[in-house]
C-alpha cells in the first residue's frame, strides 16, 4: 500500500483548513443569490452551475475556499472526487457529514506505484468532529486498498508462496496461528486443491494456507477465500483475451485476508478460522485433464468436465476442513463464474445462502454501507444438473445454463450440514473508474460483510 491514511483523516481541533462547503444541485440558486457579486462571478466564469459531482475554486484576497455540488452527501463517494484532484492541504467540511463521507476521502487518494511511479500529488488531510471513527475508518480504508494491491500486483510476482507470505504477516500482527498443508499431505487431504494446482512449477507449488485466531469457546467463525493466483484455464485453456486478466482469480483469497484483517482488528469475540486453498491453474505434462474422476476431502468423486471450472474445486476442499469445526458461520469468497458477470454486472455481486436471517442481514448491510449486493437463489430444480454417469458428481454441467447457481450448488454440497453459509461471488475488479473507485482492483461486499460480522458478534 503506498498511501498512509492515518495521515489523511484527523480530528477537527478547530486548526487552520481551507473549506469545503456542500450544496444540493436543487439549492444552487438560492446559494448564488445569497453570494457577493465577486463569488457570483467566478461561478459565472467557470460556467459553475451547480451540477453534481462538479465544483468552484472561490478566490478571496488573500486565500481561497472551495463549494462542491454534491448529490447524495450520505454517501461515502460524496467527496471522492475531491480527494482526487484538489491541491495538497488541510480541509474541513461544511454542510456535509464528514463521518460517512471519510471513507471516499481517503480511497479517492489510493495509487497502484508498484510498477509505475505516479506523479506527486501531496497529501490532502480531511477534519472531522466523529474522531472516534477514525480509527475504523482507517482500517476500513486500509482493507480496500490490501484487496487492491493483492489483485493488482502482477501473478509473477503473487504466487501461492506470496499469498502464504501475506497471511504469515497477518498472523505475526495479531498473534495468530499459523498452518500449510502442501506436498504429500496436500494430495492426500486435500486432493482437489492438488490436482488443480500440480502443474505449477515447485516454486508456485500448491498449499492450503489456514489462520486461527481467538478464544475457542467464543462462536466459530470461518471465511474462505479462492487463491487461484493465475488462471490459464489448464488443459481446457482460455483464449488470451480471457486469460488477461486472471491475475485477479485470486480476488477471493484477498477479500478473505483483508476481512480476517478487520476482524481481529476489531477484536471481535470469534474463533476466527482463515482458510485459502493457493494455487496456479497452470499447462504441464502433470495437468489433470478433462474426464478425470477426482477424489475430495469429503470423500465424494467429481467427474472434471472443465478444467477452467478449477476454483469451485479448490474451495470444495477448503469448504470441508473449514465445517470440521463445527463453526457457527463460513462465508466464502471468490471470483468464480462469469455468468455473474453477465446476470449483475461487475458492480453487484451475487450472494447466495439458504439462511434467510444471513441473507437479510448481509442484504441490509450492503445498503447501510453503498456496498450492495444481490441475492440469487439456490435454486434446488437445478441440482440435478451437477448429476454424473461415472462419478457422485461433475463440476460443470453442459451447456451453460445458469452458471453462477450450479457453482453455488456445487459448493453447497461441500458445507456441512446445519452451518450458516454464503457465498459471495465477487468480480473484484473494476472495468471503469468512479470518484475514490480507479480502474483496476477493487473490493466488492467486503464493507458489508464486516458490517454483519460485526452486528453478528459485536
Amino acid at each position: 500500500m503506498t498511501t498512509d491514511f492515518t495521515l489523511l483523516l484527523q480530528p477537527d481541533r478547530g486548526q487552520y483548513a481551507r473549506t469545503i462547503t456542500a450544496i444540493a444541485p436543487d439549492d444552487f440558486g438560492a446559494w448564488l443569490h445569497d453570494q457577493p457579486q465577486a463569488v457570483r462571478t467566478q461561478a459565472a466564469a467557470a460556467r459553475f452551475t451547480g451540477k453534481a459531482g462538479t465544483h468552484l475554486i472561490v478566490t478571496g484576497e488573500s486565500d481561497w475556499q472551495v463549494v462542491a455540488a454534491i448529490a447524495d452527501p450520505h454517501s461515502p463517494w460524496a467527496l471522492a472526487r475531491l480527494a482526487e484532484i484538489l491541491p495538497e492541504g488541510v480541509y474541513r467540511p461544511e454542510g456535509i457529514d464528514a463521518g460517512p463521507a471519510a471513507l471516499g476521502w481517503l480511497l479517492g487518494q489510493y495509487r497502484f506505484t508498484r510498477y509505475k511511479a505516479g506523479e506527486p500529488t501531496g497529501q490532502r488531510v480531511l477534519l472531522t468532529r466523529d474522531a472516534a471513527h477514525i480509527e475504523e475508518t482507517v482500517r476500513i480504508a486500509a482493507a480496500t486498498a490490501q484487496v487492491r494491491d493483492l489483485v493488482n500486483t502482477a501473478a509473477g510476482d503473487l504466487g501461492p508462496a506470496e499469498l502464504e507470505h501475506e497471511i504469515a504477516e497477518l498472523a505475526r500482527r495479531f498473534g495468530a496461528e499459523i498452518a500449510v498443508t502442501q506436498g504429500e499431505a496436500l494430495a492426500r487431504d486435500y486432493p482437489m486443491i492438488h490436482a488443480v494446482g500440480i502443474a505449477a512449477t515447485p516454486e508456485r507449488a500448491p498449499r492450503l494456507i489456514e489462520l486461527a485466531w481467538g478464544d475457542p469457546a467464543h462462536p466459530g467463525l470461518a471465511i474462505v477465500g479462492k487463491g487461484v493466483c493465475f488462471d490459464t484455464g489448464g488443459l481446457d485453456i482460455k483464449p488470451s483475451a480471457a486469460m488477461r486478466l486472471m491475475k485477479k482469480d485470486m480476488g477471493g483469497a484477498a477479500h478473505a485476508i483483508a476481512l480476517a484483517g478487520l476482524v481481529m482488528a476489531a477484536r471481535l469475540p470469534v474463533r476466527l478460522h482463515l482458510l485459502v486453498p493457493a494455487v496456479e491453474n497452470a499447462v504441464s505434462a502433470a495437468s489433470f485433464r478433462p474426464g478425470d474422476v477426482l477424489r475430495t476431502r469429503k470423500g465424494l468423486t467429481v467427474e472434471n468436465t472443465n478444467t477452467d471450472a478449477e476454483g469451485r474445486l479448490i474451495l470444495g476442499d477448503a469448504l470441508t476442513r473449514a465445517g470440521e469445526h463445527a463453526p457457527d458461520l463460513i462465508l466464502d469468497f471468490a471470483t468464480l463464474t462469469g455468468a455473474a458477470r453477465v446476470a449483475l454486472g461487475p458492480d453487484l455481486p451475487p450472494l447466495f445462502t439458504d439462511d434467510e436471517a444471513l441473507a437479510g442481514a448481509l442484504l441490509a448491510a450492503g445498503t447501510a454501507e453503498d456496498d450492495p449486493l444481490w441475492r440469487l437463489p439456490l435454486w434446488d430444480g437445478y441440482d440435478d444438473m451437477l448429476k454424473s454417469d461415472v462419478a457422485d458428481m461433475v463440476n460443470a454441467p453442459e451447456g451453460g445454463f445458469a452458471g453462477a447457481i450450479t457453482a453455488a450448488l456445487f459448493l453447497r454440497r461441500f458445507v456441512r450440514e446445519g452451518t450458516a453459509w454464503a457465498h459471495l461471488d465477487v468480480f473484484a475488479w473494476r472495468p471503469t473508474a468512479k470518484p475514490g473507485r480507479p480502474k483496476g482492483a477493487d473490493a466488492y461486499a467486503l464493507r458489508a460483510a464486516y458490517a454483519m460480522l460485526k452486528k453478528r458478534y459485536g
